[in-house]
């Protein structure tokens, strides 16, 4: 081999001690990879935000760093991130086909305000208190006032829907 030709392993490093040019590769290849999980995973993986989805989405960053870092090796750390992606795609699948699964897995929504009132122990099981509510509501009507909402649910993904009267 030529002396003027750069080896892989100078291109691409080892272990923990990386130069900022091997750095910089690997973090293009794992952008590279990361949009192929995400393809594979399906738009709702970043969409949607209910339980599973905000699974996939924290793991395969967390994972997917320890590549660019080099504190684990990539091949591993790759093949990880695409299981990631293909078991969120498969649970999806099963969702779609089974409502028990999905209930399970991303939960069911919650009343927490009707004809005029908080149900207090809807408020308790999800774990919100009025003043979380009634950010919601200014959030999504812009209003202090509760006379033109007939109720309010809180989502599976944490947001609340507001139906008005």
């Amino acid at each position: 081999m030529p002396e003027s030709m750069i080896s892989v392993a100078e291109l691409w490093g080892t272990g923990k001690e990386l130069e900022v040019h091997q750095v910089l590769l690997r973090c293009v290849a794992v952008f590279i990879l990361v949009l192929i999980c995400i393809r594979i995973a399906g738009r709702r993986s970043f969409g949607l935000k209910t339980p599973l989805d905000s699974i996939v989405t924290i793991l395969l960053g967390a994972l997917m760093s320890r590549a660019i870092v080099g504190s684990s090796p990539f091949v591993p750390v790759a093949a990880s991130g695409i299981l990631l992606a293909v078991l969120h795609r498969l649970f999806a699948m099963m969702m779609l086909s089974s409502p028990r699964m999905a209930r399970m897995l991303n939960g069911t929504r919650i009343c927490v305000y009707a004809d005029g009132n908080f149900l207090t122990g809807n408020m308790r099981k999800a774990l919100v208190r009025e003043q979380d509510i009634m950010q919601g509501v200014r959030k999504t009507i812009g209003k202090e006032s509760l006379e033109d909402v007939e109720k309010i649910y809180l989502e599976r993904n944490g947001e609340f829907s507001i139906i008005k009267k």
